[in-house]
């Protein structure tokens, strides 16, 4: 199956509207991802197939817990899921933070190339990040519950939240007690031609929860 038809099956069992622009930009992404990946390693998958069901259909199962329309997406890597969101959603401001040089490369040059004006690429420490705060603060692969409460919590707005992309709930111990951020809900996420466990844990100011 070609790169495109397997975008579009995966891409038709989710229940929000999807476009040929969408398609053909995911596409042009995994293309590029793959290409770079063969360089300087930014993912441990290689097969482009598994690119787009790892990778972009992951990264666009949490298209609607996003309401908001100032988004940062830490740790991004290689810009999952922050870019493929940003694809379908440029009406939505994105900020892609990650402290590696190659992998914010990567991603500046995608940006470029897919025309994704509602992108910024940032290289930064989480901790050393303070510019602005968010609706939303998306991490994926980026560290255990009880360290994303204790890093990201300057970057929350006071009514925002943290969605952090898991597997199996349980195999994060839950934030500190006395920690700003804590568990306010998770949500089971289904993931397009996966059968593999998937939750998004929200997290949120202690007075919000």
């Amino acid at each position: 199956m070609q790169i495109v038809d397997l975008i579009r099956a995966g891409l038709s069992q989710f229940s929000f509207p999807t476009d040929d622009e969408l398609t053909e930009k995911s596409a042009a992404f995994i293309e590029q991802l793959a290409r770079w990946n063969k360089i300087f390693n930014l993912t441990a998958i290689r097969r482009p197939g598994d690119m787009v069901v790892h990778h972009l259909l992951d990264s666009l199962s949490i298209a609607p817990y996003l309401p908001g329309t100032r988004i940062i997406d830490v740790g991004s890597g290689a810009g999952l899921p922050g870019i493929p969101l940003a694809i379908l959603y440029p009406g939505k401001n994105f900020i892609l933070l990650d402290s590696n040089g190659k992998k914010t490369r990567f991603m500046t040059q995608v940006a470029i190339e897919l025309e994704l004006s509602n992108v910024a690429v940032v290289q930064s420490r989480v901790e050393q990040y303070r510019d602005q705060q968010f609706d939303h603060v998306l991490c994926r692969a980026f560290a255990p519950l009880a360290v994303i409460a204790e890093k990201v919590s300057h970057l929350v707005r006071n009514q925002g939240n943290v969605l952090a992309m898991k597997g199996k709930y349980n195999e994060d111990p839950e934030p500190e007690p006395s920690s700003k951020l804590q568990v306010h809900q998770v949500i089971p996420i289904s993931v397009p031609l996966l059968d593999a466990d998937r939750c998004l844990v929200e997290l949120k100011y202690r007075n919000n929860t």
